[in-house]
């Protein structure tokens, strides 16, 4: 395991704010490239092909939130500019931030950098933050940033913090990232896709693309992510989160099953997050959406042409430079995905 740390610590530090992810991908295919993996790059996903590319398709968004200079001295959330919203319907994890808004951005340090060549611009710190109802965006004051120009990118400065048996950062999704790269490290040869700009609600349409591309159906996508919950008590009781659905379709899956029946046998805690959030439906008495993922989305717009299941890692401080999750749930990720792919 001490690869994937390895692997991880420096994905982090490569910025890779929604809609300007370019610099993370070609760090993603540089790593890909001397572990002899064939890298396929496409508008919005990155793609990744072993040795034997129909062995497996996984997946796992590239992006992560940050801020976008929209005006001068005016900066907003990236997933939820004025561009981006034609693709977000209300109901997914990401916009439901914005209706759990908190301080919790003050003092952040952030850094500006240049979306193509990835050359960092300069470091600042979040003075203020508040929503706007009218834009329906959260509005940033930033010290020393007056010189950026519209479109410019801003990624929260982060590492990785190891803690007894916890890890910290902005895990979502650079931790499904390093699992793929971990697993071709370690011998899976099937293909792996790294989609662009899923926080803004549009990396289906770059994985629907690829797919018609080349005219492949397939019942085994499974996608990789991170699942917000709400104590460390909870997560600490789990180690892998799966879903029958979302809002948007049913999954049906040949792995959802193969996957249940290896947690079972290798003692893996599991949890259906759509069951978890129905159950706290029912408990409050409040209607609760059962979240849109790429996947579902994927699902709907191919009449089930295109199927597979999701497998995610539970975390708490979600959408957070401190989204903290388990050791137990990292290494119980790895060995499903082992036991899947590699130890056939």
């Amino acid at each position: 395991m001490e690869l994937f740390y390895d692997i991880l610590k420096q994905l982090i530090r490569i910025p890779s704010v929604v809609g300007a992810e370019h610099p993370f991908f070609m760090f993603i295919k540089r790593e890909l490239e001397e572990l002899g993996v064939k890298v396929e790059y496409y508008d919005g996903v990155l793609v990744a092909k072993g040795s034997n590319p129909e062995a497996g398709y996984i997946s796992a968004h590239a992006d992560r939130h940050g801020l976008i200079c929209t005006g001068h001295n005016e900066f907003q959330y990236a997933a939820f500019i004025a561009k981006n919203k034609a693709d977000l319907t209300g109901d997914s994890s990401s916009e439901q931030l914005l209706h759990n808004f908190t301080a919790r951005f003050i003092d952040e340090k952030v850094q500006a950098y240049e979306p193509w060549s990835g050359t960092y611009i300069g470091l600042g710190s979040i003075k203020d933050a508040f929503l706007c109802e009218r834009r329906k965006n959260i509005i940033f004051k930033i010290d020393g940033f007056d010189y950026l120009f519209p479109g410019m990118p801003i990624a929260f400065t982060d590492k990785l913090e190891i803690k007894d048996d916890l890890i910290s950062a902005q895990l979502d999704n650079v931790i499904s990232i390093a699992i793929i790269i971990y697993m071709y490290a370690i011998g899976y040869k099937g293909t792996a896709f790294f989609t662009a700009s899923e926080e803004a609600g549009r990396s289906w349409r770059f994985l629907l693309e690829w797919f018609r591309r080349f005219n492949i159906k397939t019942d085994k996508l499974l996608v990789l992510d991170t699942s917000p919950y709400s104590t460390l008590e909870e997560i600490r009781n789990i180690d892998i989160v799966m879903r029958n659905r979302d809002s948007n379709a049913v999954f049906r899956s040949p792995l959802k099953e193969k996957i249940k029946k290896i947690a079972i046998k290798e003692k893996i805690k599991y949890d259906f997050k759509d069951s978890y959030l129905k159950n706290k439906m029912n408990k409050n008495g409040t209607i609760r959406s059962l979240g849109t993922t790429e996947l579902g989305r994927l699902i709907h717009a191919t009449k089930g042409e295109i199927q597979g299941t999701t497998l995610q890692i539970p975390t708490i401080g979600y959408h957070t430079v401190h989204e903290t999750t388990t050791k137990k749930s990292v290494e119980s990720m790895i060995k499903v995905l082992q036991k899947v792919y590699i130890d056939i």
